[in-house]
């Protein structure tokens, strides 16, 4: 079965074409576009018509790749800067136009668990428990579990919400830095209290803080997802890292050989969230996972939850 998965976030945007038979899964196409769909949102509580002017350009690109490549089954799933828009119609209707589906705005708890099965599925349950956390634009999603969610929350602090809120000046300022780790502190201790996030034996992080992070660690000249993936970066390197981008200028990101442009702006604050979050679980290490919310959403229209 050929199936396409888009994921819609805050930043980004990503398409997925795979071909799903029983266990066999084979990625036939994986692109990205960043699109800043969550622009002001934490501010305005609306998308702004150019955010949804660049969405609805890269699901056109999308469009027109899984009609060429005969695709049998899309689901397209939004998060958390769609949850938050009290104009949200605008950019479904848009969709519904364009790829004759109807895009669901999922839940924070539905998130967490498609984050889950994609994050988890080339590990073994003897790695478990699992604590997979996906740090987006809008949000923060903690899970945990072994072979099957148990716990998950929510929590908004995403690299471009925390990015509007707090850093308003580049590099930031001591202050705004401060002012950033309060809020994801306070975020982080939110979500403890319904996911147990010290007792997990493996904690894996996903989406694009994580894996730029990842990248940095390992010293990579440029942005290499299968190098990055299921590497395991210390603690140490983490806070190293985030350090470094919090003191970088944005000409100094942007040089970097492994950084997304549609990162440069945003990788401070998303660095500094993965780092607080190394802090709060006590985990000496993160693995770093290139299969995420996309793999799950594919996975979904298989019928396979693991």
């Amino acid at each position: 079965m050929r199936v396409a998965a888009i994921d819609c976030g805050t930043n980004s945007i990503r398409l997925l074409i795979a071909d799903i038979e029983d266990d066999s899964f084979r990625e036939v196409l994986r692109t990205m576009e960043i699109v800043r769909l969550g622009q002001g949102v934490d501010q305005t509580g609306e998308f702004h018509p150019d955010a949804i002017a660049r969405t609805l350009a890269a699901v056109d690109l999308f469009a027109a790749e899984i009609a060429k490549r005969g695709v049998q089954a899309i689901r397209f799933c939004a998060t958390s800067a769609t949850r938050d828009a009290t104009n949200r119609h605008l950019f479904v209707d848009g969709v519904r136009e364009r790829l004759g589906i109807e895009p669901e705005v999922i839940s924070g708890e539905e998130e967490a668990a498609l984050s889950f099965a994609g994050a988890i599925q080339e590990l073994h349950p003897s790695d478990g428990p699992f604590l997979v956390v996906d740090i987006g634009g809008g949000s923060t999603e903690f899970v945990f579990g072994t072979e099957k969610v148990e716990y998950a929350k929510s929590v908004n602090i995403g690299c471009v919400r925390m990015t509007e809120r707090h850093f308003t000046n580049d590099p930031a300022t001591t202050q705004q830095i401060e002012s950033a780790r309060t809020d994801i502190q306070n975020a982080i201790a939110v979500a403890a209290e319904i996911v147990p996030i010290t007792k997990a034996k493996t904690l894996i992080a996903v989406a694009g803080t994580a894996t730029t992070v990842a990248a940095a660690a390992l010293n990579l000249p440029n942005y290499d997802r299968y190098a990055i993936h299921l590497s395991r970066i210390s603690s140490e390197k983490v806070l190293e890292t985030a350090q470094m981008f919090l003191t970088s200028t944005r000409d100094e990101r942007l040089s970097l050989g492994y950084m997304h442009p549609g990162r440069v702006d945003v990788i401070p604050a998303g660095s500094l969230v993965l780092a607080e979050i190394m802090k709060a679980t006590g985990a000496s290490e993160f693995v770093a996972s290139e299969s995420d919310i996309l793999d799950g959403i594919a996975r979904s229209l298989a019928g396979i939850t693991k």
